[in-house]
């Protein structure tokens, strides 16, 4: 009976070391399955594809922040679109420069595709643009082209933000908005070649080239004005360019005064221009104010305006004609019930210098720039302020131009874009503030 008692005695320890070396043995299980699913997860956080920038891993935090709500009829997004998405979120560069932004700037916003000449020559006029250290700009583009963000990652002459249009045809080689494998072409008939597709009123099938002039507008209008957190709250004006676009260095000093004048001087004015609604002018040199139809070279307007126009989605995206400006003039503007007027100088602050239309300019057998250069005159009243606070204004009524009544030059009868535009504009929960015209 004591030995056994013995036994039994000795065998506990025996079995309490067992357990002791099972624990180990367990720990160092786990703590090796911890480093490799650790590494595993930081290989893949930084497998991005060659010349894109460090990316937000977190989407669902980048979702939230800019209220972008998932829509069921958007496009499934592949890989570059959802990468680009994510940069999307990034915060702006040069902040160690320019910590802060002047209390009541102005957000100026430079909408580009694949021109490089063409933005060079953007960029260098806008570098020397006075002012324009104490805004933001935005760089929205439509596509992803390595030669076109080199030129904007040089950019230290003021806050600079990078945005992508997640759904440009431009990044999708084989599904919409790009181009299906059955897509119809040209004046295919749809019944008889099984193809997939709504000609327009001309009876021409769409061109993923031509329709994303207008898709790049309106995704980026609803982003900046109600996706961004740098602009979601902005009541102020924004100003908006192109990369054919000279800018002259008065004209961030003359949008300031104009945007302040335009309450008194003109009430019924919707915008400010940095130039004439005609491109070939350089204005009329007078000593008055100019109230006219609204341009395409450096305009701006406010949220209460841009409430307005995307109150008017399904008229802009139901027009059928590829390019948003005459979708504007001929559908939107004149859907606001009195004429659409923008306040502007007697001499123009920035001129349209492209020779190239339709997203032309990159692999091309001839440069849209002569000889790479731009010879555009700034003379000495074009780099300081000449707009006076005491002049009156005169008013151009009747212009030329697109009007109510155009039926549009066709590219837009898909309904696939037509319903894509649209969502655009339910993507974001709009929470501005709204602000006198």
């Amino acid at each position: 009976m004591v030995s056994s008692t013995i036994m039994a005695v000795s065998k506990k320890p025996r079995l309490r070391l067992r357990d002791v070396a099972l624990c180990r043995l367990l720990s160092v299980v786990f703590v090796t399955l911890c480093g490799v699913l650790l590494m595993i997860f930081l290989l893949a956080s930084n497998s991005t594809p060659s010349g894109t920038h460090d990316i937000i891993d977190n989407i669902d935090a980048y979702h939230h922040d800019l209220k972008f709500e998932k829509l069921h009829d958007l496009p499934h997004q592949n890989d570059l679109s959802l990468r680009l998405e994510r940069l999307n979120g990034l915060p702006p560069r040069n902040l160690d420069l320019y910590p802060t932004l002047a209390r009541d700037h102005i957000v100026v916003v430079l909408y580009v595709h694949n021109r490089p000449q063409y933005l060079k020559v953007v960029v260098e006029s806008l570098s020397r643009v006075v002012g324009i250290s104490e805004t933001l700009l935005i760089v929205s583009h439509d596509g992803y082209f390595e030669e076109m963000n080199k030129i904007i990652d040089g950019i230290k002459f003021c806050q600079v933000k990078q945005i992508y249009a997640t759904y440009s045809p431009h990044l999708f080689s084989d599904s919409f908005p790009g181009v299906s494998a059955n897509d119809c072409k040209e004046k295919d008939d749809a019944g008889e070649k099984l193809c997939e597709g709504n000609p327009d009123q001309y009876g021409n099938h769409r061109s993923p080239k031509i329709v994303s002039l207008k898709h790049h507008w309106w995704w980026m209008m609803n982003t900046i004005w109600n996706g961004l957190r740098e602009t979601r709250d902005h009541s102020g004006h924004i100003l908006f360019i192109e990369e054919d676009h000279f800018i002259f260095p008065n004209a961030y000093r003359n949008l300031q005064v104009l945007t302040s004048l335009k309450p008194e001087k003109c009430p019924d004015c919707y915008a400010a221009n940095l130039a004439p609604s005609d491109v070939n002018s350089r204005g009329e040199g007078w000593a008055t104010l100019i109230a006219e139809r609204m341009g395409n070279v450096g305009y701006s307007f406010n949220r209460t305006v841009w409430k307005k126009i995307h109150n008017k989605a399904r008229e802009f995206c139901f027009f059928d004609d590829y390019n948003w400006d005459i979708t504007m003039w001929a559908t939107v503007y004149p859907s606001f019930g009195s004429p659409v007027y923008t306040l502007r100088g007697p001499r123009t602050s920035a001129v349209h210098f492209g020779r190239c239309g339709l997203h032309q300019g990159q692999g091309e057998n001839k440069a849209c720039i002569d000889n790479g250069m731009v010879n555009i005159n700034v003379e000495e009243p074009d780099t300081v302020s000449n707009i006076e606070l005491n002049w009156e204004v005169h008013t151009f009524k009747n212009q030329p131009g697109y009007k109510a009544g155009f039926k549009g030059w066709g590219g837009w009868g898909d309904n696939r874009d037509r319903h894509l535009c649209l969502s655009f504009a339910k993507m974001y929960h709009s929470i501005g503030t709204a602000s006198p015209l």
